[in-house]
């Protein structure tokens, strides 16, 4: 259950009297989520009900909230199906519950599509989805150095490589120099903001037809062909972890009709591939480390396998990715 945070029916109507949206009737917690607090908010006004998501942030301080809060309003003023932060009646979209951000946001319907169901006619409208996502934020007056990106993955390599084993450790230290290569190549790579975290368990289709993007709290500014390789290594993952060329083919498609790729691209893209894989292979291997202890403790850790995404990046290595 994704509620960390608890609030009352009295905080909740405190919060909405700020709007002009109407009278609470109901509001619930939303199972799922790893990060924040959710809850559906179901209004009424003038006869008329209607739901919304109030999402309270439990790790991202109010200090680094403007960006996702003008991210989110730029990409929807320019059609990108994104939730966004609603302003009062005094243009505030950013506000605080228990001390923390919090955002209340219009609620998008549809529901995500489980990996063993994945189809290529998904994988075609996440690559045009998030080719014109890079396109709207292309120009975006913000910028932000991603969380867990090239400075976050050199220390942390670092910093973990002597409880690995000398295979894994030696596996961390190539791909991180690969990335640092990439980037003195001086390639023509386009950047601008990217979702950073487009899982498929972030989008939400209808009927099979996409109907939106959600979780954009690890977005920021860095190679676009890099957010896609995050979503081609995931949304065209087998079960054993290879990559299913067809789902792929889609996924380029869908985005190069889009924005065209650039020949430097192409040249780049086996390596974002890796760098995409070992980034996640990475973030789930850190808190991974400790779970023997918790364990000892008493303490129970759901944690997510990080071998996964060293067999999605062997499976890079031994079979290179390619963009046709």
């Amino acid at each position: 259950m994704a509620v960390y945070t608890s609030i009352s029916a009295e905080e909740l109507h405190q919060l909405l009297t700020d709007f002009e949206l109407g009278t609470l009737v109901h509001f619930e917690g939303i199972e799922g989520g790893i990060e924040n607090t959710n809850y559906f908010v179901n209004l009424e006004l003038r006869g008329q009900k209607k739901s919304y998501v109030l999402t309270i942030f439990e790790e991202l301080s109010l200090e680094e909230m403007p960006f996702f809060v003008e991210l989110g309003h730029w990409l929807a003023e320019r059609s990108i199906p994104v939730p966004y932060a609603i302003r009062d009646r005094n243009g505030i979209a950013l506000k605080q519950l228990k001390g923390k951000p919090a955002v209340l946001q219009p609620r998008f319907y549809g529901t995500d599509v489980p990996a063993a169901k994945l189809r290529p006619i998904h994988c075609f409208q996440i690559g045009e989805a998030l080719a014109r996502f890079h396109q709207a934020g292309s120009d975006f007056y913000l910028k932000r150095q991603a969380h867990r990106g090239v400075f976050w993955w050199r220390r942390e390599s670092e910093a973990i490589a002597h409880r690995l084993t000398p295979e894994d450790a030696a596996l961390l230290k190539q791909e991180v120099a690969a990335f640092d290569r990439l980037r003195d190549a001086e390639l023509d790579l386009p950047t601008g903001v990217i979702h950073g975290d487009l899982f498929h368990d972030n989008a939400l289709f209808k009927d099979d037809k996409l109907e939106a993007i959600l979780d954009m709290y690890n977005a920021a500014t860095a190679y676009q062909l890099y957010d896609l390789a995050i979503v081609a290594n995931d949304w065209c993952n087998r079960p054993d972890h290879s990559i299913d060329a067809e789902r792929e083919a889609a996924l380029l498609e869908g985005y190069a009709q889009i924005r065209p790729f650039t020949r430097d691209e192409a040249k780049a893209w086996p390596v974002l591939t890796r760098t995409a894989a070992m980034r996640f292979w990475l973030s789930r291997l850190i808190p991974w480390l400790g779970i023997a202890q918790a364990s000892r403790q008493g303490g129970e850790m759901k944690l997510k396998d990080p071998d996964q995404y060293k067999q999605i990046l062997l499976s890079r290595i031994h079979h290179p990715a390619a963009l046709r």
